[in-house]
């Protein structure tokens, strides 16, 4: 643990525990980064792993979230596959050890919805918990109504995965693929463990899924509250969005200053699943053809990508990524489809080319193509083992980024449109800004209660919000 969490008077201790990945780490310390910017007695206890202490200690934070880290679960020499089982199998235990060791005990937990175990945890110590689903809520009705109440469904070719207006091929669910078998049990589980919890936290615009939002709400009794976009920026304007250690040390910031308005298109796949090595060659030989100015973050391979592509281009191993989205010289992004990237894509309002590559991304390309209607597929089909040759590839590229076609103009006024969707929902008096107003009053409510207290802190806590 990085030292004892100290005695604060506080009005809420919020523990927050989320699954010990980059994608969902960083949307749960963004979450705890709004909560603490909004009100100064809060005091967060953010726990990761001994190996992710290590990555995000350096990364600046305010000063009431403080980490502590439990053990190390699973190798690096472990498949996808194992590395789930160990995170869902041996991570309880030093939770409970972590817990009694807190010197002022948690008011409230937030943990990764995967974590089903962290749910029995708060439950058999009596806090109260809310569950912070990672990625969009079309996934989660997917997971919760169609495969966990809906079984016999599974073994229908298509879904309707946004009730009553669009509908997917079970074969884009990589969920129910037979090599995903052992994930799957471990998302049901958490699915049957989220009536459970006490509160479900979204990170997701009510206006982006309001019908889905909606039928979820029919269905489950606890209170759902979307608090999209999740990213590290607390307000539209706020110039948290724009600073990030190291980030004035890299060329690609000034190299972006140079170029044509809309004329860059910046391309990543994430940080953890990978593209193959054969679809990476096909890429690269694209952008080299196209003559498209591009921006593109590859971390294993940059050196090798750099050779390839020619000088049209940059190649970097990593960057702050909402601030290029934000540059104005940015016109498109080409993504992985991780719900993170997508956010801030949308926040930045920008038009996407989507790669999906595994897990719930299929289903987030689709709600890109089909129903936001702000972007192309690069693939036919969200098949996930299809190779796109490069010919394909530089058509579309050339297309994409004519930024005086009609088609290019559609593309471009929609995503603005579902830009300002975003930035409205956080500013005063929209959906997500009252959302989290509404799951903070009622968790220092609950910490009154839990403290048998009144007093001033407590009261402060809760008149900012009334």
């Amino acid at each position: 643990m990085e030292g004892q969490v100290p005695s604060l008077t506080t009005s809420c201790h919020v523990l927050a525990v989320p699954y010990p990945s980059r994608g969902h780490i960083n949307p749960m310390m963004n979450l705890c980064k709004l909560l603490v910017s909004k009100n100064a007695h809060i005091l967060v206890t953010f726990v990761v792993t001994e190996q992710w202490l290590g990555l995000i200690a350096s990364e600046p934070k305010p000063h009431n979230i403080r980490l502590a880290s439990i053990p190390n679960v699973g190798r690096s020499t472990d498949t996808f596959a194992k590395v789930v089982e160990a995170i869902m199998t041996e991570m309880e235990a030093p939770l409970e050890v972590l817990l009694d060791r807190l010197q002022q005990p948690p008011t409230t937990m937030i943990c990764d919805a995967f974590l089903h175990w962290a749910v029995a945890v708060a439950n058999r110590r009596n806090i109260p918990v809310a569950a912070f689903w990672t990625t969009s809520t079309s996934e989660l009705w997917v997971q919760y109504f169609h495969i966990l109440q809906q079984n016999e469904l599974c073994h229908q070719q298509m879904l309707d995965y946004i009730p009553s207006t669009s509908w997917i091929h079970r074969a884009d669910i990589p969920l129910l693929d037979g090599n995903n078998r052992e994930i799957l049990q471990w998302a049901m589980k958490s699915c049957e463990w989220l009536s459970k919890a006490q509160y479900l936290l979204l990170p997701s615009i009510y206006e982006l899924e309001s019908q889905v939002i909606d039928a979820l709400k029919s269905r489950l009794s606890t209170p759902i509250y979307t608090i999209g976009p999740n990213i590290p920026c607390f307000s539209v304007g706020d110039n948290s969005c724009y600073t990030k250690n190291g980030a004035t040390n890299h060329g690609y910031l000034e190299w972006l200053d140079r170029q044509p308005f809309g004329s860059v298109l910046y391309i990543s796949f994430g940080s953890f699943l990978s593209v193959s090595r054969a679809q990476m060659d096909e890429i690269a030989a694209a952008l080299r053809d196209s003559n498209v100015l591009f921006m593109w973050v590859t971390r294993g391979e940059a050196s090798r990508m750099k050779e390839i592509c020619g000088n049209k281009g940059l190649v970097v191993a990593w960057c702050d990524q909402l601030r290029v989205l934000l540059h104005p010289s940015v016109g498109g992004y080409w993504t992985h489809c991780g719900w993170n990237s997508v956010v801030e894509g949308l926040f930045a309002g920008v038009p996407f080319l989507t790669f999906p590559i595994a897990l719930d991304q299929p289903l987030i390309s689709k709600l890109i193509v089909e129903d936001w209607k702000v972007g192309w597929r690069v693939k036919k089909e969200d098949k996930l083992d299809t190779l796109v040759k490069r010919d394909r590839i530089v058509v579309l590229l050339r297309k994409f980024m004519q930024l005086d076609s009609d088609v290019g103009r559609d593309l471009r006024k929609r995503a603005k449109e579902l830009q300002h969707l975003a930035h409205h929902a956080i500013t005063k008096d929209g959906s997500s800004e009252t959302n989290i107003k509404d799951f903070m009053k009622n968790i220092i409510m609950q910490s009154a209660v839990s403290q048998g207290s009144n007093g001033p802190q407590v009261q402060n806590g809760i008149e900012k919000f009334n």
